[in-house]
């Protein structure tokens, strides 16, 4: 019977470690499209517990998610029940509308931010002129269903009911203007959300540059399993006219930074999921190709479809 016991408990901490992060993205477009915007859920795979990666669309998602069989039960228990929490990157609207329009549905959960973005929900969304104030700080009366949960840069914080935790970096987006970026951590699996970031050269910053040197040993130990980074605009997009954006030449430029860390060939086949497409005419097929053409770092770009789980290279 020890024999049995000892077994079982080996085969379930086996089974426990040898479970993979997945993501599922709810929305994956940088504007014109409210039905679909950024928002990514991120956990453990069989866990059914996620943190949303920003909140531009979430119900809409979910129903894209159930319609594709990625989840088999109703909208309400998806967003009740398996988001666990949101990390919100800045405070445009792209980002956090969903869970704005979606809080009055919603369960009590934390919201996870720097403190510049806690101060946008409570000055200018969570508030009784532009909607009822659904956190636990603020404007009066306090519904208090939201914690707001202040992060510091670079130091690391656990998702609560989650196995997850996590490390939260500052992103440039028309400087000075701050966005934010997230490490997500499972066991010894890393994945990197990127909110909305323009490159260090036309920013004028070392923000990513700093973010470069800091994953370097998770992807020469091959740790990190996928970055999550925007490509708003296609080359043509003049660089005084990004908005605090990339283009295909500039996370080539980008990679070519972070390769100076790393080795290129360390880059080879790494998972870089393409988000925050401007569907604008025909920018993304311009995108896509500009991509394909110049895939300097042999990186394996995908480009997510919303509802259907990320199947990453291993």
């Amino acid at each position: 019977m020890k024999k049995i016991i000892l077994s079982f408990l080996l085969f379930s901490s086996a089974l426990s470690f040898s479970q993979k992060l997945e993501i599922i993205p709810l929305g994956i477009y940088g504007g014109g499209d409210e039905s679909n915007l950024s928002s990514y859920l991120i956990g453990v795979e069989n866990s059914n517990s996620y943190l949303a990666l920003d909140a531009g669309t979430i119900h809409s998602g979910i129903n894209k998610a159930i319609a594709e069989k990625t989840f088999n039960v109703d909208n309400s228990t998806v967003l009740k029940e398996y988001i666990k929490g949101y990390f919100i990157s800045h405070g445009h609207l792209d980002h956090l509308s969903g869970l704005i329009i979606n809080s009055p549905e919603d369960s009590s959960k934390p919201i996870y931010a720097l403190p510049f973005v806690i101060d946008i929900f409570k000055n200018n969304y969570f508030t009784n002129a532009s909607w009822s104030n659904f956190a636990n700080e603020g404007e009066k009366p306090i519904i208090g269903k939201y914690k707001y949960t202040r992060v510091k840069p670079s130091q690391s914080f656990s998702i609560e009911n989650t196995s997850l935790s996590a490390e939260v970096f500052e992103l440039s987006h028309v400087n000075p203007q701050l966005s934010s970026a997230i490490l997500v951590k499972n066991n010894d699996e890393y994945v990197l959300y990127f909110g909305d970031t323009g490159a260090d050269r036309v920013e004028k910053t070392t923000k990513l540059n700093y973010i470069w040197e800091y994953i370097s040993p998770l992807i020469i130990n091959k740790n990190l399993k996928t970055i999550l980074i925007e490509v708003s605009f296609p080359n043509s997009q003049a660089e005084d006219k990004l908005y605090g954006h990339l283009t295909p030449k500039l996370l080539n430029e980008e990679l070519g930074n972070l390769a100076a860390y790393v080795g290129a060939d360390k880059l080879k086949d790494l998972n870089i999921i393409v988000t925050h497409l401007k569907p604008s005419g025909t920018a993304i097929e311009t995108i896509k190709k500009e991509l394909a053409d110049n895939n300097l770092y042999q990186v394996n770009f995908i480009f997510p479809i919303q509802g259907q789980k990320v199947n990453l290279k291993q």
